[in-house]
C-alpha cells in the first residue's frame, strides 16, 4: 500500500449545528445542538492535513481556520448542500442535528398573538443520511450519529443498517452543548468501542482516525 503521509488527502464533507424550520418570518422549530462536535470534527480533519467542506446550520462557533464553510439554515438547505457536494467527497460525516419535521406551509407574515389555540401542521423533512447511504458508490464512506435516550446500541445498530452507513456514533441527549461527552462507536465490521468522558475534540480526532483507516484501506493507502 502507498502511505497516506506522502501527500494523500481525504476530502471530508462534514455537517454541523441544528437546522431551523421557519413557521413565520421570526419563529422557527429547532433543537439544542451547539454544533461543537461538527466543528471539532472539521478542525481535526484539517489538522490532519485533509480537505474539509463544513456545511453548518446557525451556531455560535468560531469558523475554523483554513476550512471552507457553507452556511445553511433549514433541513432543505442542508440537503441541497450535501447533495451538491456529495460526489466530490471521500467521506461524509453527518454530525448536524437535522430537523425531522418542517411546517407544511410557512406563513408570510408574523403570526399575531391570540387567545385561540394555534394548530401547526408538519411534514417530514428529507432524510439526508439515508439518501447518502443509498447513493454512496465504490469507496465512499458515510458516517452518522445516533442520539438515543433508550436502547442506545440497539437503536443505533438499526439506524446503521436501515440507512446503509459505514460508521455510527451513538450518544445520549445529556451531551448536547457540553464540552465533554461519552460516545459509543461502531463500524459495519467492528465491535462497539466506548470513549468515556472525553472532550469533543478528543472524540472527533478518534472518529477522523477511524475514517482514515477505513478510507485508506479501501483506496489502497497505508497509514505508515
Amino acid at each position: 500500500m502507498r502511505s497516506i503521509k506522502k501527500g494523500h488527502k481525504i476530502n471530508f464533507l462534514i455537517t454541523a449545528g441544528g437546522t431551523r424550520e421557519y413557521i413565520d418570518p421570526v419563529r422557527f422549530i429547532s433543537n439544542a445542538s451547539s454544533g461543537k462536535m461538527g466543528y471539532r470534527l472539521a478542525e481535526s480533519a484539517k489538522k490532519r492535513n485533509h480537505n474539509v467542506l463544513l456545511v453548518a446550520a446557525p451556531v455560535n462557533q468560531s469558523i475554523p481556520r483554513g476550512i471552507e464553510l457553507l452556511n445553511v439554515t433549514s433541513a432543505g438547505d442542508m440537503f441541497k448542500a450535501v447533495k451538491s457536494n456529495f460526489e466530490k467527497c471521500d467521506c461524509l460525516v453527518m454530525a448536524a442535528a437535522v430537523s425531522d419535521y418542517t411546517p407544511v406551509k410557512k406563513i408570510d407574515n408574523k403570526i399575531k398573538r391570540s387567545d385561540k389555540n394555534l394548530n401547526l401542521k408538519l411534514k417530514p423533512t428529507k432524510d439526508i443520511l439515508k439518501w447518502a447511504g443509498n447513493h454512496k458508490r465504490g469507496k465512499k464512506l458515510v458516517i452518522g450519529f445516533a442520539l438515543e435516550d433508550k436502547n442506545l446500541k440497539t437503536n443505533a445498530e438499526r439506524k446503521m443498517k436501515e440507512k446503509n452507513i459505514d460508521i455510527i456514533i451513538a450518544n445520549k441527549p445529556s451531551v448536547i452543548g457540553e464540552e465533554k461527552s461519552t460516545v459509543w462507536i461502531k463500524s459495519k465490521t467492528g465491535n462497539w468501542k466506548a470513549i468515556k468522558n472525553k472532550t469533543k475534540a478528543f472524540i472527533a480526532n478518534e472518529i477522523i482516525k477511524l475514517a482514515e483507516t477505513l478510507i485508506c484501506s479501501r483506496q489502497g493507502y497505508s497509514q505508515e
